[in-house]
């Protein structure tokens, strides 16, 4: 059997590699300090389980319309207007499969093959292979640490051209937890609108941020940017609802339009007990939110501390998210060999920064325990201290 060409151009997820063998070896009794996830430790909160619980007593088990349950559908509407700035109609809305769903909805909706997208590198490791799917460029533009990993104007503005039809835009970022500021944000909006291209704003981490760092969505900056603008977002890490597969897609009704036929024809409806443990999210008090982003908080400043006295690693504080991003260039290893023999020599699981673009870089997620957290620094410095 020969597969379709497309198969043999994308990568394997390697944070999903990596993480299942982690959890594969904690199944053979090996004591592992996994960091690997970008998974909430926390359980979904109650009051979200018990709505899902009523919907399902209630009979509401059948198919339902392929964009999303109209209720759910209002309340996004309604939070996006309230949060974000975001004047969205139920109508503008597209209830997915979880968030990576609703960009990968975007992608086949907007791009032809030979459009070019821009992704920021660092970045999320599906972007350019949700492009490559659809036969789409990406455009990499390579950031440091002298910028907080953050994508410049002038940068945006550079790698422009007349094929150019996407900017990806990631804040809170996934892996380098840094933020955008204000001023940032207008900027590259200025940019968007100059060029007439699209921009998609990857949302997820909104809601977990430290030390006064503020979201801002770049579609609330003026009626030119929103116009250009799509929002990709979801319920997985705010809420702990990362199983319930439960996102959504925001933006002019068109791109909504054609992306919600596309899943007419692909998933269908998201399961629909589920949607009204998301409305419950949405609509009910914000505590576990802001319990859960406290909790992280704490370990962040932990793991920072930590790993800022290790010799030989470099680590820029987060924004937000729950990520940390060391440079590990004084090692001398590149981040899978980094990886690979971590996790042989000391059983702490990490995600290679090859896998983000940045090959001198490793992640780390502080989305677990703190006695595991002080455990696998532990680790992770005599590893270190052992190489340099």
């Amino acid at each position: 059997m020969k597969l379709a060409a497309r198969v043999s151009q994308v990568t394997p997820s390697i944070t999903l590699a990596i993480a299942a063998k982690a959890k594969a070896m904690k199944a053979e009794g090996i004591d592992v300090c996994s960091f690997s996830a970008g998974e909430p430790d926390f359980d979904t909160p109650a009051h979200i389980k018990a709505a899902a619980a009523k919907a399902l007593d209630e009979g509401k088990t059948k198919y339902g319309p392929a964009a999303g349950e109209p209720k759910l559908r209002e309340a996004i509407a309604h939070k996006l207007k309230n949060d974000n700035g975001l004047n969205y109609k139920a109508e503008n809305v597209l209830v997915t499969n979880g968030g990576k769903h609703s960009l990968y909805n975007l992608i086949v909706a907007l791009i032809d093959p030979g459009d070019e997208v821009i992704i920021p590198s660092p970045y999320w490791l599906s972007y350019p292979e949700m492009v490559t799917l659809v036969g789409g460029k990406s455009v990499i533009v390579e950031t440091d640490a002298s910028t907080g990993y953050k994508i410049t104007p002038e940068q945006l503005k550079k790698a422009i051209t007349p094929k150019t039809k996407l900017f990806v835009l990631n804040s809170p970022s996934n892996p380098t937890g840094m933020v955008y500021t204000p001023g940032e944000i207008k900027a590259l909006a200025q940019v968007i609108v100059d060029a007439g291209i699209y921009v998609v704003s990857d949302e997820i981490y909104e809601k977990i941020l430290y030390d006064g760092a503020e979201h801002i969505s770049i579609g609330s900056l003026g009626e030119e940017i929103f116009a250009r603008t799509l929002i990709s977002n979801g319920f997985a890490k705010g809420y702990s609802m990362t199983g319930w597969r439960l996102g959504y897609l925001a933006g002019p009704l068109e791109i909504i339009k054609a992306a919600s036929t596309i899943q007419g024809h692909s998933t269908s409806n998201v399961c629909t007990f589920a949607q009204y443990g998301a409305i419950a999210a949405l609509e009910s008090s914000q505590d576990c939110v802001e319990e859960m982003r406290q909790a992280f908080a704490k370990r962040r400043q932990v793991m920072f501390e930590r790993l800022k006295a290790i010799p030989g690693l470099s680590t820029a504080k987060p924004d937000g998210a729950f990520y940390l991003f060391p440079d590990i260039s004084k090692t001398g290893l590149k981040s899978l060999e980094f990886c690979d023999a971590l996790l042989a020599e000391h059983q702490v699981a990490l995600i290679p920064g090859v896998a983000f673009g940045a090959d001198k870089n490793i992640r780390l997620s502080y989305a677990t325990d703190m006695a595991t957290i002080e455990k696998g620094m532990d680790r992770l410095e005599k590893f270190v201290r052992s190489r340099i």
